[in-house]
């Protein structure tokens, strides 16, 4: 009988390699491919095999199938926001961020939320233990919640108990501490995560109990271990946010059951997170006077139309490269802008050292911000201020040419409710009917330089 070798699998993209080697062929990354013995099938994998080979599978039709699950509600709107209406029976979830941004206690808030509304709840941690858990309980006012606590890191263990339990929720914290004693490998090994996660997602599948997978990230801001994980699960959630700032975004990167890139804004205090109802008015809440650089950005998050300020500063740089540095932003998306102002406005940026900021904590990522950018550099350059009680938004092209964004009724709809009365947007955009708001459309980006800045 032929003997089984090992295989060399990359992280991120899932390429099989017969040897290790340093950099991926596939997908480029470095430090990506690790080892994986096989599994044998004599062993105890054999009794995870759910049907033998060569059986066949009942098709049902879907028009004589019954109605979908009903969601439960957690009663924190910003959560059930992100989840797309609710907790779906049968649905695995992986929730990612940095370390103590608060991932731990989200979950935990929200399990006993969850047990308050009926659901069975187990909390299952591999991090710390049972009175460790039970203490932050206390702190966060939640000593006396129906939450089952456990503390274990054996995956057969875990399943074993659950199968007798039969809960509705169960929250793992976290999957790289999980080892399945059926993989010939460390605790937090590619190995491992691939098979823990398929073993918990496979029993939320079968039992229909909701499954929450707590994942660490790298220093690149991913989940670590292999990108199928991701895969795998129905709901990605990424929990954000500074360690600076007490504000924290739970944003959903992949949703099955609901729209994805929805986001949800939680406010870090003495008793936990707490959900913060209108998050553009907590955003611009400490914003000053108008000045030189600042613009007011309306944008889209999710289904949410969400405002906030770009803040920006350009001074003579004393060094030979001028510094690009941003915070918030995509540093290659100004890099392209400030290339666009100079060829096509005729406004350099040479010797220039450029700051940019997303105040909040916020990170914004559409196209629409562009025009928000380009206004709050030029802004700082020129130490003119903007109109006051003004929002901009809008795509700029290679061409200098502006592009009209989606949803922008919405985002003058938000504008107007906190009180600004001016929109400097694309010139096409669907804008409807605002009384009392005034809109200044441009087609260009050179348009917009020379009349509010006078310059180009």
């Amino acid at each position: 009988m032929a003997r089984k070798t090992s295989t060399f699998v990359c992280a991120e993209c899932g390429a099989v390699y017969t040897k290790w080697s340093g950099r991926c062929d596939s997908c480029g990354a470095w430090n990506s491919i690790h080892e994986e013995k096989p599994l044998s099938a004599s062993g105890p994998a054999s009794k995870t095999l759910g049907a033998q080979r060569g059986s066949g599978m009942v098709l049902h039709d879907l028009a004589t199938e019954e109605l979908p699950p009903p969601r439960t509600s957690s009663g924190l709107a910003e959560l059930d926001r992100v989840l797309g209406g609710g907790l779906v029976p049968g649905s695995a979830i992986l929730v990612g961020g940095d370390p103590g941004i608060g991932k731990s206690t989200l979950l935990l808030q929200a399990g006993a939320r969850f047990a308050a509304a009926g659901l069975k709840t187990i909390y299952v941690s591999g991090e710390e233990a049972s009175a460790q858990v039970r203490m932050r309980a206390q702190r966060l006012g939640l000593g006396h919640a129906d939450v089952a606590l456990a503390a274990e890191t054996n995956l057969r263990d875990i399943l074993t108990t659950l199968d007798a339990e039969r809960p509705d929720l169960v929250i793992i914290d976290s999957i790289q501490t999980m080892w399945a004693d059926m993989v010939e490998s460390a605790p937090g090994s590619v190995a491992q995560v691939r098979s823990a996660a398929h073993e918990l997602t496979r029993f939320a599948k079968t039992k229909g109990a909701a499954v929450v997978l707590v994942g660490h990230v790298t220093k690149e801001g991913q989940i670590a271990g292999p990108r199928v994980v991701e895969h795998m699960v129905d709901t990605v959630l990424y929990f954000e946010g500074e360690r600076g700032h007490q504000f924290r975004i739970l944003r959903a990167v992949k949703n099955r059951f609901g729209p994805a890139d929805e986001i949800g804004v939680f406010e870090m205090t003495g008793d936990g997170l707490s959900e913060v109802e209108n998050p553009s008015a907590l955003f611009l809440s400490d914003r000053e006077d108008p000045a030189p650089g600042s613009v007011v950005f309306a944008g889209i998050e999710g289904t949410r139309p969400l405002l906030c300020e770009f803040q920006a500063l350009v001074a003579p740089s004393p060094h030979s490269q001028p510094r690009r540095t941003t915070v918030g932003w995509d540093g290659g998306r100004l890099a392209m802008i400030l290339a666009v102002l100079e060829a096509r406005c005729g406004i350099p940026f040479t010797g220039l050292d450029v700051y940019l900021n997303v105040a909040g904590g916020m990170r914004i990522g559409e196209p629409a911000a562009d025009l928000a950018v380009a206004a709050a550099l030029l802004s700082a350059r020129e130490d003119t201020a903007l109109p006051p009680q003004s929002v901009v938004f809008g795509e700029i092209s290679l061409s200098g040419a502006l592009r009209p964004v989606a949803q922008t009724e919405n985002r003058l709809k938000e504008a107007q409710k906190l009180g600004f009365s001016a929109a400097i947007a694309p010139a096409r955009s669907k804008t409807g009917d605002h009384p009392g708001l005034t809109f200044r459309s441009y087609p260009d980006l050179a348009g917009v330089v020379g009349d509010l800045f006078g310059a180009g």
